[in-house]
């Protein structure tokens, strides 16, 4: 589906609603299963399977229906290509397809079965899904639709294997056999390249010296990363969790964040959902209550209006009071922050909470993918990004059970040690300017002192990322200042944590740092000084873009696995020059993609000077 954004067109694949708007919400009255009817053949289950989360959540996979709109082509027994029928796909599922075609065009009969060739084009279905398919399906239903004016004949075929199978076969065993030989042969070719930079240690220590250090910490990322394995569900685990929605200015997704929230495979009685509004401008306040009272009629055997809150901040604080304010109004001992543009796969919070049977655990986050992957090249980019940014670099530090940053979209903390970190965070300050942004590294730091946090890949949400440029940019560059001013405070204490971990920790926060220093020697200076090409330079760039497209494409097997190369191109040409600005505005305390107190007050600030300066000029002349 398309959505229009400030005249940019996000491309979002939409799921077929539910008659029930809760339908993952299980029943305490038994009235009905959580599987879904559709191509689970629940009815066959033993209660065993059905009460275990692996099953039920591959059944849900498989019967989830998108909604669609691509061409179809259908060639039954007595059929040439010329002779097919041709129809219009309305939802897809990875077991079966809806067409729609003109009620007069062909004769189908319930039963016979048909050749189907379509093109599932890029945000109708998951990632990975967006091939051509050529698979034969069982006609299974007829019924007539109404659309646009006029009546149509709906044709409810059955795959005759799922696609899953279908793209293991085709596309997806490929995937993954490729990238993961291709993904030796990168490590083989950095690791030679290395060799290259032991031999000429001696002619320049310090940047071989880096070469050395940034190959080695990357390499162990991926291992780590690969060596990674979540805590498993035990399904007597479920304790009581209180998810807490700060919203500013998000009319547009605050009501399907809610939704994903709510509609959670977790007992009622142990959830609830607080959404707290920090005074938005627009109408966000009422596209909440309107969502809540919706909610509200679905079935009072839900709880909904003992479980779902509401409040409204007095005046604007920002985002860390309205969080502090839902933690102090939570009832639960664990406490989970969503943003308001992120949504929640069903099964994320019985995921995300597993961690916790640790009592030493502090922290989990989950893992956060691009809702709108597939609107233009900077979505496409941040696609490939985030995947790897969670499922190596955060996975590759909950091994060591301290991931730096419970980012902000998911994440989940224990209550009290929100409540005893509260006052200093929301009066953090940095070089005497209030600490605004980076509030998700920032109670990490705090619970990180003196607890662990982990990560959790099955804990599955998606957001919403900028598809403008600028906005885009200027997103990364409030990341940096905040990674920067973040990362000197845990510098101070991440010592006494495992001795790998606090290496590669103070690893990690000089070769970022030093990089454009470094790239601006191996390709500026070298070649118009020494007259040398940098090749070898290059070709390690080039290895190192591999792994990340490489990851990605093993791990998802989607065809933007190219992206990665392009955002590693990106990486150097555009984003590592912000660096250098980070290093000498950190301090500042502006957002720069919504007006916060601060934005509004830098504002007014420039809108001053820049009177004042129209002013001079004119008593200039």
């Amino acid at each position: 589906m398309k959505r229009k954004k400030k005249e940019i067109v996000e491309v979002l694949s939409v799921a077929r609603g539910d008659r029930r708007t809760l339908s993952n919400v299980p029943d305490p009255e038994q009235i009905r299963m959580q599987t879904d009817r559709r191509g689970s053949k629940a009815e066959t289950q033993s209660e065993q399977e059905r009460n275990d989360t692996l099953q039920l959540e591959r059944l849900r996979l498989l019967s989830l229906r998108y909604m669609a709109d691509f061409e179809v082509t259908m060639t039954g027994p007595r059929q040439t290509k010329k002779t097919a029928s041709r129809g219009k796909a309305a939802d897809i599922s990875s077991t079966g397809i809806l067409v729609a075609v003109e009620p007069d065009k062909g004769q189908y009969v319930v039963g016979q079965i048909v050749n189907m060739r379509f093109q599932i084009p890029p945000g109708t279905m998951p990632e990975g899904f967006e091939s051509s398919v050529k698979l034969d399906a069982v006609l299974v239903r007829t019924f007539t639709r109404e659309a646009d004016g006029q009546e149509r004949l709906m044709l409810a075929f059955e795959f005759v294997k799922p696609l899953t199978s279908y793209f293991q076969r085709k596309r997806w065993g490929y995937s993954v056999y490729t990238a993961s030989g291709a993904l030796f042969l990168a490590v083989g070719l950095i690791m030679l390249l290395r060799v290259e930079s032991i031999l000429y240690f001696k002619y320049n220590l310090l940047l071989y010296l880096y070469s050395l250090t940034a190959a080695a910490f990357l390499l162990t990322r991926y291992l780590f990363g690969a060596l990674y394995r979540e805590v498993p569900i035990n399904r007597h685990y479920t304790p009581g969790v209180s998810i807490i929605i700060p919203c500013f200015n998000e009319q547009e997704w605050i009501h399907r964040t809610i939704l994903s929230c709510v509609n959670q495979d977790y007992p009622i009685e142990k959830l609830e959902i607080i959404v707290v509004d920090d005074k938005s401008l627009d109408n966000s306040a009422a596209r909440i209550q309107e969502v809540i009272e919706l909610i509200h009629k679905e079935a009072e055997r839900y709880s909904t209006k003992e479980r779902v809150k509401f409040h409204v901040l007095e005046e604007n604080g920002g985002k860390r009071v309205a969080l502090v304010k839902g933690v102090e109004m939570a009832k639960h001992n664990l406490v989970v922050f969503v943003d308001s543009d992120s949504f929640l796969e069903p099964t994320a919070i019985r995921h995300l909470v597993q961690p916790f049977q640790d009592p030493r655990m502090g922290g989990v986050a989950g893992r956060t993918d691009v809702e709108n992957k597939f609107t233009n090249t900077i979505t496409k980019l941040q696609t490939v990004r985030y995947y790897i940014a969670f499922r190596i670099m955060k996975a590759a530090e909950s091994y060591f059970d301290s991931v730096t940053c419970l980012s902000g979209p998911l994440s989940c903390y224990r209550k009290d040690l929100i409540l005893q970190h509260r006052d200093a965070w929301l009066n953090q300050k940095f070089l005497g300017q209030p600490a605004t942004f980076g509030d998700d590294r920032s109670m990490t730091n705090f619970i990180l002192r003196t607890h662990r946090t982990g990560y959790q890949d099955s804990a599955i949400c998606s957001t919403i990322v900028p598809s403008d440029t600028k906005v885009f940019l200027k997103q990364q560059m409030r990341w940096k200042r905040s990674w920067l001013r973040e990362s000197l405070r845990a510098g101070g204490f991440i010592w006494r944590k495992e001795p790998f971990m606090a290496l590669f920790f103070y690893i990690g926060l000089v070769v970022p740092i030093a990089a454009p220093v470094i790239v601006l020697y191996n390709l500026g200076y070298v070649p118009l000084v020494h007259h040398v090409f940098p090749g070898t330079f290059l070709m390690g760039l080039l290895m190192m873009a591999l792994l990340m497209s490489l990851a990605h494409l093993m791990f998802r097997k989607s065809r933007l696995w190219v992206f990665g190369l392009v955002f590693c191109i990106f990486y150097e040409l555009v984003l590592l020059w912000q660096m250098p600005v980070a290093w000498v505005t950190f301090w500042k305390s502006t957002w720069g993609t919504r007006e916060t107190p601060q934005d509004i007050e830098a504002r007014l600030r420039k809108e001053a000077r820049r009177n004042k300066n129209k002013k001079r000029i004119g008593l200039g002349q």
